[in-house]
Formats: structure tokens, sequence, C-alpha cells
């Protein structure tokens, strides 16, 4: 067994076949559901978004946004076009957006990136029948990082309403000593800059931070840290440990009607709607 806790190939047996099956889901989805892809928010690198669009009228939806993981180095949008399923069945619109891969842009431009994106939606989703009053977003593992920097924002409201964080990454130092320092390389810098465990957040945002019953140690600890944190600022924030899921299957099941992680995400947007 590789003994790096955060490699989860290495932890998770069917690595492969949950990344085959999700892609799979997501080519589904994208034939299935209303749809507008690739709609750009910017004009740098990856800077587009999809939107998933619910059935019957659209006059002030209620509106979330889904950011993947994948440790900041791979995957895409078109991925994870699944979890609309969800979303839309809880009769919102859903946003899934795309941003540049590390290590070719740094993670100053991935933070960049998803809180323009954030911007864009804020702007433009009344456009689609959103109501850029009530946004909930969520993300997993990279994308639970990423998502963090939406509602980022002591001084003011943030216009997140809540988020649901999976699996994700929180303190970016022990990663400088993982597998991902000869892929990514981490450097001092970003850990300080980067390192959500060291920001403070818009109290008026609901966080649920969830992990799977079967993660690797870090990502308990990582969890029940950032929960700590957030707690003892003021904000409202839930743990929840998902049964029999590991880092993978907790993010699958995202799509899945009446899975654990898909009732999570329904709920949360219902409650905010």
């Amino acid at each position: 067994m590789e003994n790096d806790p955060f490699r989860i190939r290495a932890h998770v047996a069917d690595f492969d076949i949950i990344v085959k099956d999700i892609i799979a889901a997501s080519a589904r989805t994208r034939d299935r559901l209303n749809a507008k892809l690739d709609v750009p928010y910017g004009t740098g690198t990856n800077e587009t978004l999809d939107i998933f669009l619910p059935d019957g009228a659209r006059e002030r939806r209620p509106v979330h946004i889904f950011i993947h993981g994948g440790y900041w180095r791979m995957f895409s949008k078109r991925d994870y076009s699944y979890i609309a399923e969800t979303v839309t069945s809880a009769g919102a619109i859903a946003i899934i957006i795309d941003y540049a891969l590390m290590p070719g842009s740094r993670m100053a431009v991935l933070v960049d990136q998803v809180r323009r994106a954030k911007q864009w939606v804020i702007q433009h989703i009344a456009d689609y029948g959103g109501d850029p009053s009530r946004i909930t977003v969520s993300g997993h593992s990279a994308g639970a990082h990423l998502a963090t920097f939406l509602f980022h924002k002591p001084d003011g409201t943030s216009n997140i309403a809540a988020g649901l964080l999976l699996g994700g990454i929180y303190d970016l130092k022990p990663l400088q000593k993982s597998f991902l320092a000869s892929e990514i390389g981490i450097t001092d810098a970003e850990v300080e800059a980067f390192s959500p465990i060291s920001h403070h957040y818009d109290k008026g945002c609901e966080v649920l931070i969830a992990v799977g019953a079967n993660e690797t140690p870090p990502f308990h600890q990582q969890a029940a840290d950032f929960a700590t944190l957030l707690a003892a600022g003021g904000q409202k924030v839930t743990t929840r440990n998902i049964a029999q899921a590991d880092h993978m299957s907790s993010v699958r099941d995202l799509g899945r009607e009446d899975r654990p992680s898909a009732t999570l995400l329904k709920d949360l947007i219902l409650r905010h709607r």
C-alpha cells in the first residue's frame, strides 16, 4: 500500500472505474439537460463555465456553483456535468466552472479565476433566470479548497448563502512533502497566501464540511481543523462523516439520487432557495 495518504489512486481501488463512470455520466447529462456550454467568464486559459437549467419556468431560480477537484492539476468541468442532475432536481440552476491547471498556472491564477467566475454569475445569471441573491457553492477536494475563496470576505457579504465542502484540503503545508511536490511544487508563499486554515470568512455563509468515512487520516484532520476555525470565527458550520464513502465514491455520488452525498447537496440548496 502506498504510504502517501494524499495519493488518492493508491487508496481507492476502483479509482479508474469511478473516473470512467463520472465521465460517462457527465456526457449523458449534457445530452439530457438544457445547457449553455462553454460560456466565457474571462479571456484566459480555461475561463469558461457551463450552465444547466432546470425544467419549468425560469425566473429568480436559486443558483449553485460547483468547482471540481483533481489536486489543481487534472480534470475539467466537462468531467463533472453529472452533478447538475442533483442541482437541477432541487430546482436550481447549476454552474460548473473551469479553471487553469497547475503547474502551467500558479495557485494565485486559479483563485483569481474562481472569484471572477463568481462575479460573472452575480452579474449575468439573471439573464438565464437565476437569482444572484440566492447563490450556494460546493467543491470537492481541491475544488473545496478553491470554493472557500468564494465566501472569503470577512469585512462584508460574499453573496454566498451556503457552501458544501467535500473531501477538502484546507492546509497546503503537508502537500509539500507529498507526491505532489514533484507534480505541482506548491511554494512556501502559496502555502502562506492560499491555505484556507489561515484566513477568515463571511459569517453569513453557512458551511457544511463533509468527508468520506474511508478517507485517509489527513482529510479527516483537515476537515476537523477547518470546522474548528470557522466555528471560532462565529460561522454556522456543520460536519458530516459519510458512511462507507471514500474520496472518489463521495464525489461520484453527488450526482446519484438518494445517495448520501447527493442528499447533502440537495438539502443545502433547498434550505437556501
